[in-house]
């Protein structure tokens, strides 16, 4: 059957405009409910951000782990909910920089898929992101902020490569290192693995154009690797100033711990209820296109390097489903989360979608159209509906009361952990003054106590087995050496480990939900030293350059590329490739 693409590619687009008021009417709403404050992360980063809301030049947060480094951990999105938390708060600073996130994925998207197709099914393509299963997932039930934040910005950089590479215009050299250096101060995984999954195609791409065009058009290869390489050493150098002190916490205090499991890791097929929550959930009605993606790839020369990535994105995606994921990333494998493997899967699967889309409608019209939104509206709905079926934050308990027990009458002096709290112990850090030796981040993390065990925060302890037992037993061990004074617990499931080691309850909050457990002769807490701690240098530079790196990136795109004679509309398989290149002019 011949594809009737091109007679799809001859209607008009979708207006930007509209799309982008489909994602504030889809997306805003649910973000004014503060939806996604009941996700795993979202108070991650809220707390993250607190901080540099009160000390924006000093990344040592003292809160927990009786000490460590958020120059971890990329800055970005953190340091934009802190200077909008001055007019909106924390919590919906959050949600508007969320809300920013989706609407630039929308336009990078479109022109991350007018590489690939015609302009009309880019705008169906935009449409689809607004509606994509993963992106929910992440927002809404997983907390992700810096996934969904780095991949639009990644997305939108990827058409100036494309230009620079393909025709070697400066100004496009200039808006794509730029963007790519804001989107790894955003995430450094999203630069790292979309170097493979998205670059590569395009890289790809340009090969297939340079030799496909005509001869006053045509691009020596040499010219094309002087130019990747040209931009791959500028954006390189970037980044590595840009991040120093995240790359120098990297270098001398790598993540060598103890492997903590996670479920996204997990054999999809023999635990089908981790394949329901990171298989179906993030994919949605977008797993009846893959055959397509499949077909269409295959059968299309031009979609080949598109279909690659997203097939690799895939099977990574997967977990442990595949040994796929496991042979590619070694032993980074333990260490990282599959689910965002699926999302970047989605995102390159979505050209295909849009060209499905214009071909359907241009097709059956009114029943194609009909059929695709509620598909799409199905695929939204599930992700937000799941994490209101499973939420991360279950627990519908209050932390204020615990955090003003701790405020007060110099309770602060010691240290606390709690148990039970699940997540909540982001919230309840915001709150309070006092230190713990808990927390969420596990890769900034250095006790002994918690890196040699296999097991993530100590409130959840019973949930990793014996390694998590065993961690919180050592603590408890060690509370004179921490000044760790008091345990706020939730589940009393924990009370004959305490009582055994010597602690005893000595208040109760919240109707007796919440029980303080003291131990008698704890020396009140005391700054522990750690050679992990920033000098006040590398402060200055974690305030100054990933924040500065955002504010360029939004003034350098605002420059018009103007218009280039030498646009190949010819040389896609359905459209103008390079129209990318002035839509945000």
């Amino acid at each position: 059957m011949k594809p009737i693409d091109r007679a799809a590619s001859s209607a008009q687009p979708l207006p930007m405009p509209l799309i982008l008021l489909t994602a504030l009417a889809v997306h805003l709403p649910l973000l004014l409910m503060k939806l996604p404050l009941k996700s795993y992360d979202t108070n991650f980063h809220i707390f993250f951000a607190s901080h540099y809301l009160h000390h924006w030049f000093n990344p040592w947060n003292s809160k927990w782990y009786a000490g460590f480094s958020q120059a971890t951990y990329p800055p970005l999105p953190q340091q934009w909910i802190a200077i909008l938390s001055h007019v909106l708060g924390l919590e919906m600073g959050y949600m508007a920089v969320q809300m920013a996130a989706i609407l630039l994925l929308v336009v990078g998207v479109y022109r991350f898929s007018l590489l690939w197709v015609s302009p009309r099914a880019a705008s169906f393509a935009a449409l689809a992101s607004v509606f994509l299963g993963s992106e929910s997932f992440l927002v809404y039930s997983a907390g992700q902020l810096a996934t969904t934040s780095a991949a639009p910005i990644y997305l939108n950089a990827l058409p100036y490569l494309f230009e620079w590479v393909r025709y070697g215009r400066p100004r496009a050299f200039l808006k794509a290192a730029i963007l790519f250096t804001a989107a790894a101060a955003a995430h450094h995984a999203t630069l790292l693995f979309g170097s493979f999954f998205f670059a590569v195609p395009v890289l790809a791409l340009v090969v297939m154009d340079a030799r496909s065009a005509s001869s006053e058009k045509s691009t020596s290869m040499g010219a094309v690797a002087a130019r990747t390489l040209g931009i791959v050493v500028v954006v390189s150098a970037a980044i590595a100033l840009v991040l120093l002190p995240f790359w120098i916490a990297l270098v001398h205090y790598p993540v060598t711990q103890t492997p903590i499991p996670h479920a996204s890791r997990a054999n999809y097929i023999l635990s089908p209820q981790w394949g329901l929550n990171y298989f179906v959930i993030p994919y949605g009605a977008l797993i009846l296109a893959i055959p397509f993606i499949i077909w269409r790839g295959s059968i299309q020369p031009r979609l080949r390097p598109l279909l690659l990535g997203f097939w690799f994105a895939f099977l990574v995606g997967l977990g442990g489903t595949t040994p796929v994921a496991h042979l590619l990333l070694g032993r980074a494998f333990e260490v990282i989360t599959m689910e965002r493997f699926s999302y970047w899967a989605t995102l390159l699967a979505l050209p295909f979608v849009g060209l499905l889309a214009a071909e359907l409608i241009a097709r059956f019209r009114a029943p194609a159209l009909v059929s695709l939104m509620v598909l799409a509206a199905f695929t939204c709905g599930f992700g937000v509906a799941w994490s209101t079926y499973r939420p991360a934050d279950a627990e519908s308990f209050r932390v204020d009361s615990a955090a003003a027990w701790l405020n007060r009458d110099g309770h602060d002096r010691y240290r606390y952990v709690t148990l039970g709290f699940g997540n909540k112990i982001s919230r309840l850090a915001v709150l309070t003054d006092a230190s713990s030796v808990d927390g969420e981040w596990n890769s900034g993390r250095l006790l002994p106590e918690l890196t040699q065990n296999g097991a993530g925060a100590l409130t959840s302890s019973k949930y990793f087995g014996a390694g998590g037992m065993k961690a919180l037993r050592a603590i408890l061990r060690h509370a004179d050496h921490y000044g760790l004074k008091w345990v706020l617990v939730h589940d009393p499931s924990y009370d004959p480990l305490l009582t055994f080691a010597g602690w005893r309850p000595v208040d109760d909050l919240e109707d007796r939900t919440i029980v303080i457990w003291s131990k008698d002769g704890v020396p009140p807490a005391q700054p522990i030293p750690s050679p992990q701690k920033p000098p006040h240098w590398q402060g200055i530079l974690w305030g100054t350059l990933p924040f500065g790196s955002s504010l360029l990136a939004i003034l350098i795109v605002l420059i018009p590329d103007g218009r280039h004679d030498d646009e190949d509309d010819s040389s896609g398989a359905v459209g103008q490739p390079l129209v990318a290149g002035t839509v945000l002019s």
